[in-house]
């Protein structure tokens, strides 16, 4: 009898009633699996980050234990007694800042950086739309929270996944999980939110301004510029430089010519595997105790404002450079909100907007350099927030 009250006790139910909020973070992350799945809102992201989070608030199962990561620091005398979990050995590499340089990697093989080296006033702009970074950043030392917490708050307004993980892992574990729901389901609802900033900020005669082709860049340039980009940002921002290598390392492979099998593997079976670990990992962080506070919902709050003001930083650039450049020589100001760095999806969405004004008009590939400018522009602006804070 002793034996079976003891097995009860031990059960996950009888854990349940000590722990009610695991309860309640089990139903977010049933709600997040069915955005993931049915709502199609980032599920190759956010279906693991839920089911992370389902783990690690699965009463008794021990997969994560947050206190092995207090203080910023890594407790290895639990590694080394086998007292980790599963999650807790796969969130090393979110710790560790493995997962996200390796998704930038991928990232980077994937990307034609042409459009911006055509256009190099695309910098600008996807520059303008870290915009969304640094006021949030502000907004958010207003609301009382820390600077290191500001920051990663901050730069769910880059659109960029990858990149708050990285930032908030090393700045603020403890709202990693808010802060990764936080960006990659503003990434999904891209589409949603920015066609009315689009539209509230340009004119319809604006929406309608046709670009000049791009020119043909040359291969000499495409291999010239991922190692001309790692050097200059490694030396003003040494703190971005794992990220901003790994893109352009994967971006060499790609353009190289020379490493076609390398370059497949890391767009496809590495992306794909890192995806996974990632999510779950950073699902993992998400426990009753991180989530559920005020904080949380200030994140999600904050988080919207820094993507509205990331693509209003853009439009409104494109707006303040049309009024120095000739006629025939504009740009359509629906581009800037490209800026922000959610390849290649923000780029969609400027052409679509562009199309309902005039079908005839094509701006997809003059969209795609500030959305690849604001892949760089992200990192850069992560390694400031790191060198500030870290």
């Amino acid at each position: 009898m002793e034996a079976i009250m003891n097995f009860l006790g031990q059960s996950g139910f009888a854990l349940l009633m000590d722990n009610p909020l695991n309860l309640i973070m089990i139903a977010v992350a049933c709600v997040l699996l069915y955005l993931a799945i049915v709502k199609q809102f980032e599920p190759l992201l956010l279906l693991p980050i839920a089911f992370g989070m389902f783990l690690t608030n699965l009463p008794g199962a021990g997969m994560y234990h947050a206190e092995f990561f207090a203080g910023g620091h890594v407790d290895w005398a639990a590694f080394a007694n086998g007292d980790a979990g599963l999650l807790d050995i796969l969130y090393l590499g979110v710790k560790l800042g493995v997962y996200p340089s390796l998704i930038f990697l991928g990232v980077g093989a994937m990307t034609d950086f042409g459009p911006l080296i055509a256009n190099p006033k695309s910098l600008l702009l996807g520059a303008a739309a870290q915009l969304g970074i640094f006021a949030t950043f502000v907004g958010a030392r207003h609301l009382g929270f820390t600077g290191a917490e500001a920051g990663s708050i901050g730069i769910i307004g880059g659109a960029d996944g990858p990149t708050a993980i990285y930032v908030t892992s090393k700045l603020a574990p403890h709202l990693l999980g808010p802060i990764a729901v936080a960006a990659y389901s503003y990434m999904a609802l891209v589409p949603v939110i920015q066609p009315p900033i689009m539209k509230l900020l340009t004119t319809p005669e604006e929406r309608k301004i046709k670009m000049r082709q791009l020119r043909n860049v040359t291969k000499t340039e495409k291999l010239l510029f991922p190692v001309f980009v790692t050097a200059l940002v490694a030396f003003i921002v040494p703190s971005a430089a794992p990220l901003v290598g790994s893109l352009m390392l994967g971006n060499l492979m790609r353009e190289s010519g020379v490493t076609e099998r390398l370059s497949k593997t890391v767009q496809n079976e590495l992306m794909n595997i890192v995806t996974v670990f990632l999510g779950v990992s950073v699902g993992a962080t998400a426990t009753a105790a991180n989530f559920l506070s005020i904080g949380t919902l200030k994140i999600i709050v904050l988080g919207v404002c820094a993507f509205a003001l990331g693509t209003t930083g853009g439009v409104l650039l494109a707006k303040f450079m049309n009024l120095f450049s000739r006629e025939g020589n504009k740009i359509n100001p629906l581009i800037g909100s490209a800026g922000v760095s959610a390849v290649p999806m923000a780029a969609r969405v400027s052409q679509m907007v562009g199309q309902k004004e005039d079908p005839s008009n094509f701006l997809l590939m003059h969209a795609m350099g500030p959305n690849v400018a604001g892949v760089i522009g992200s990192a850069v602006a992560a390694g400031v927030l790191l060198a500030l804070f870290l």
